[in-house]
């Protein structure tokens, strides 16, 4: 007997595409519809419109602020975005690339020509879809989205991210360029439903948002990461429409943390790769349609353990035999 749930839910989680092929009016070899779920991730026999989580892998066009595990990893790469890009998916084979813009976190950035012929180096790179992660500073986020908007129009870009305090910028370049975004509150239910209020209220439509609840690390304040994701779900199925946005899962920060930084050196790759997967893992099961990643080597074994829950549900009658 496998454990089921037998709740009739009133309201289903809504639907977002990411990427658009030659037939919808981009060059993607792929796109993919998240959502669209109407029930509990994992539980009971398959529902209309259950999907497994996209892994996405994340590169970035300045790799001296990132983990040196990843630039070990995955060698002279980072320093070429559309090489990287295309081993992520020839090698990788993850499902989605998402660019992170870290050369915009240096102080007094300028080189605003840069993210045009970044943002279209990886496309012309690869034919997966592309999430784009923008700067953190306010003052130069409208002159960078308006730019990677501009560059991958008619692609479908998730764009990321807004806050509550600055959510305009990456909210125009969304709408001017008919791209969806990700939506980020500190894992915090009733601050998620504002900032996606504050969202509908400028235009954006609820099948352009991602919800993003803000992952901690395994060990290092994930519980509650889980814990707001899973209450977002819940309320989303109990037919609160503010909040039936599908949910993205970014834990970059795992790489960082104490475990894997003092670990003896030939066990620090295995190390980060379990830290990695197993807050990816929960967060699928939490609800997560999207799982972000920065280790190749957990690209693999996370794809394995989705396939492996994934499988078990088929095993799954509808009367949760």
């Amino acid at each position: 007997m496998t454990d089921t749930t037998s709740s009739e839910w009133e309201g289903a989680i809504g639907t977002v595409t990411l990427g658009a092929t030659a037939g919808e009016g981009g060059t993607r070899t792929v796109s993919y519809r998240i959502g669209g779920d109407q029930g509990l991730p994992y539980t009971g026999a398959f529902r209309p419109g259950e999907h497994q989580p996209l892994i996405v892998f994340e590169i970035c066009d300045d790799p001296s602020i990132w983990s040196p595990l990843v630039k070990n990893a995955v060698g002279d790469q980072v320093n070429d975005p559309g090489d990287w890009a295309a081993t992520v998916e020839k090698t990788y084979r993850a499902d989605m690339v998402r660019l992170v813009l870290t050369s915009t976190r240096r102080r007094g950035f300028e080189d605003f020509p840069s993210i045009n012929r970044t943002v279209e180096q990886v496309l012309s790179s690869t034919g997966l879809p592309l999430s784009i992660e923008g700067p953190s500073e306010p003052a130069i986020e409208s002159e960078v989205f308006q730019r990677c908007g501009e560059a991958g129009q008619g692609e479908r870009l998730l764009l990321g991210t807004a806050e509550a305090t600055r959510y305009r910028s990456v909210a125009a370049a969304a709408l001017t360029y008919h791209h969806a975004m990700i939506a980020q509150s500190p894992i915090d239910i009733n601050l998620a439903k504002q900032l996606n209020i504050l969202l509908r209220e400028v235009g954006v439509p609820a099948d352009q948002i991602v919800i993003d609840p803000y992952t901690g690390a395994l060990g290092y304040g994930f519980e509650y990461s889980y814990s707001a994701m899973e209450r977002i779900r819940f309320a989303a199925l109990k037919g609160d429409s503010d909040l039936a946005m599908p949910m993205i899962c970014a834990a970059g920060d795992t790489l960082n943390v104490k475990e894997i930084r003092d670990a003896p050196a030939d066990e620090q790759d295995q190390m980060a790769i379990r830290w990695e997967v197993y807050s990816s893992l929960a967060a699928a099961i939490a609800g997560a349609a999207v799982l972000c990643v920065r280790h190749p080597g957990s690209v693999p074994v996370l794809r394995q353990a989705l396939d492996a829950l994934w499988v078990s549900r088929q095993e799954v009658k509808a009367d949760g035999t």
